[in-house]
């Protein structure tokens, strides 16, 4: 083994880490070896979304020390950047899994040893709604302690700007580079004021501290007073107010929600963030007959009821697919844990729930929300505010985004109805970055990516499945004020735009090996690019580390991606995961009238199987 591991495991025996961390790190030490490697061969980085790994000791682990260098990393980038303010502020917030609230507190802590305003959600919250609280509160930053969909023995951190949106370019990587000069864990600012069990706690406890339960953006006064001294504010029902509030705005289609307010709508949160938003989401809007999963609204790291509480799984929507049955449902939807991405199953032709993929869920909602902007005026760049319900274009430019991996299917909706269009690399920081470069010029309509994840409306700069949630619910309402089903509608959308089929391949090679195979099995295919895909000519091979793409006019950062197109419109897009030890390889099938569209499918999948 490295000896470089073995030093590095042993300095975790210092006094400086807790009893039950030093206990771990000998146990490694004494056992198996590939055990060890894996843990201290790297630290963890920031990767498509942030900070994730295993929880357990070890630098590439997810514990209160690689979070307390990571926050202090990051605290120190947010002074270089933010110094000049009188006050930093940062939100944060957790989902359900084990540990989360613990690392919460501690990333709270430390930035209020570093001097920070820190508005700490008084318990779990979605991702969404903590990138709305970035924004709404003002903060320079922020920190969203989950791990999204991953297998409870994961944690992970995701480190916000001041949009709302994920960290991208420069600053992730400047972000690393501060957290790499974090060498010892003493630089790390701990709040060493009381006993970390109670500060948080203490933080609401006296009527002279009311402030800090007050729930509310602190005033020039408050802010004068704390004069650059750390303080934690705690919030949550306010937060939640405003939040679905400003939801409530994005809506098309209330008349046809008045009239079908009693569709059967079935609802999961699969343990996760979404047990109360979404619920309350969906009554604010006016259905009232949900239904929801009784057994996973109990929140829980173990997730229970699940293999994995992952909503593109199959096996963890069976509970929700079966209540569906048992109440006549007409749509059943679902949010991963930290509650941004949205699983969705709907009724087909013969009256059997079926699972829709991220791009069959993204196409549907692309084409309501570009027909509904339409059948509003929304659409008409001579419009009046008076006839748009004050959402004139004002002279900018409606634009939808989608990802190079996402089906083209909704380009081809957006030109259908003469809307621009960008295609980003994976990431929902990466549709968040095209919103940015817009404000003031464009207004974003919505935007999706392949992996369950869609927003509507600039409030949010991440995955939302709150609105996601809400707006399929409101266009099964509209299909039914047309006599059809959502299973119809996406039939209707097949038959304008030509038939798709979508679908991916995960290969999973977890530690120092299997990075090893996985870089390889990329070289190996930038190096040898195939000729055809299922006998189509590749007329066009996109190397994005190689060469420079734009979106169209953003530039796209460079990434260790590779796409293949072919003649016929198929496109093979392959990539290694940023935040897992997976290759992926993405397929979008493009179908011409008569094709046997299965067995051009398995022709695809054995042309780039991988052993």
């Amino acid at each position: 083994m490295d000896e470089r591991i073995i030093q590095v495991a042993k300095s975790w025996l210092s006094d400086g880490y807790d009893e039950e961390t030093r206990k771990e790190v000998q146990r490694l030490l004494d056992g198996d070896p590939k055990e060890l490697e894996d843990a201290f061969y790297k630290t963890l980085e920031f990767g498509t979304g942030g900070l994730r790994g295993i929880m357990g000791a070890g630098s590439n682990r997810m514990n209160r020390y690689t979070v307390g260098m990571a926050t202090q990393g990051f605290a120190n980038y947010l002074k270089q950047c933010f110094g000049q303010l009188r006050q930093i502020r940062v939100a944060i917030s957790h989902d359900c899994r084990n540990n989360s609230a613990n690392f919460a507190r501690i990333v709270a802590e430390i930035f209020e040893a570093n001097g920070f305003l820190v508005y700490l959600t008084k318990e779990l919250r979605p991702t969404p709604e903590l990138s709305y609280a970035i924004r709404y509160y003002g903060c320079q930053g922020g920190v969203m302690v989950t791990a999204s969909h991953n297998p409870k023995i994961y944690n992970g951190y995701k480190a916000y700007w001041s949009d709302g949106a994920q960290v991208i370019a420069p600053h992730d990587k400047n972000i690393i580079a501060e957290v790499n000069k974090i060498t010892d864990i003493s630089q790390v600012k701990w709040h060493k004021a009381e006993p970390a069990e109670n500060a948080i706690e203490n933080a609401t406890a006296t009527p002279d501290q009311a402030a800090n339960n007050a729930d509310h953006i602190l005033t020039n006064a408050e802010l004068a007073e704390l004069n650059g001294k750390g303080k934690i504010v705690m919030v949550g029902e306010k937060l939640d107010e405003v939040y679905l509030k400003d939801l409530s705005t994005l809506h098309l289609s209330p008349e046809s929600v008045k009239r079908h307010h009693d569709m059967p709508i079935v609802y999961t949160p699969l343990h996760g963030c979404g047990v109360k938003i979404v619920p309350r989401a969906l009554r604010e809007m006016g259905f009232t007959n949900v239904h929801l999963v009784e057994e996973q609204c109990v929140n829980s790291g173990d997730f229970p009821t699940v293999q994995s509480p992952n909503p593109e799984e199959p096996t963890a929507m069976k509970m929700a697919l079966d209540l569906a049955d048992q109440v006549g449902a007409e749509v059943v939807c679902a949010s991963d844990p930290d509650a941004d991405r949205c699983g969705m199953a709907v009724r087909n032709s013969e009256g059997t729930m079926v699972l829709l993929n991220g791009n069959q869920m993204n196409c549907i909602l692309t084409y309501y929300m570009l027909r509904r902007w339409k059948d509003l005026g929304r659409l008409d760049k001579d419009a009046t505010a008076s006839n748009t319900n004050n959402n004139s274009l004002d002279n900018r430019f409606p634009y939808i985004i989608k990802t190079i991996v996402t089906s083209n299917i909704m380009s081809d909706i957006a030109d259908y109805f003469g809307v621009k269009w960008y295609n980003v690399l994976t990431g929902f920081k990466n549709i968040a970055e095209v919103i940015y470069h817009n404000e003031g010029k464009g207004i974003y309509v919505c935007g999706g990516e392949e992996s369950f994840g869609f927003a509507v409306g600039e409030y949010v700069r991440d995955k939302d499945s709150p609105i996601t949630v809400s707006l399929i619910c409101e266009c099964a309402a509209w299909c039914k004020d047309s006599g059809i089903t959502l299973w119809e509608l996406l039939q209707h959308i097949y038959h304008l735009f030509g038939e798709r089929k979508d679908w991916l391949r995960s290969y999973t090679f977890p530690g120092i090996e299997g990075k090893k195979k996985i870089d390889s099995l990329v070289e190996r295919f930038r190096q040898n690019p195939p000729k055809d895909i299922a006998g189509s000519p590749i007329v066009e091979f996109r190397d994005y580390l190689q060469q420079d793409y734009y979106a169209p006019e953003v530039k796209l950062a460079k990434s260790n991606v590779l796409q293949y197109i072919a003649q016929d419109g198929t496109v093979v897009s392959l990539r290694p995961s940023g935040t897992e030890p997976k290759i992926k390889f993405y397929f979008n099938l493009r179908c011409n009238p008569g094709e046997d569209v299965e067995a051009k499918a398995a022709a695809i999948d054995a042309q780039f199987k991988v052993e």
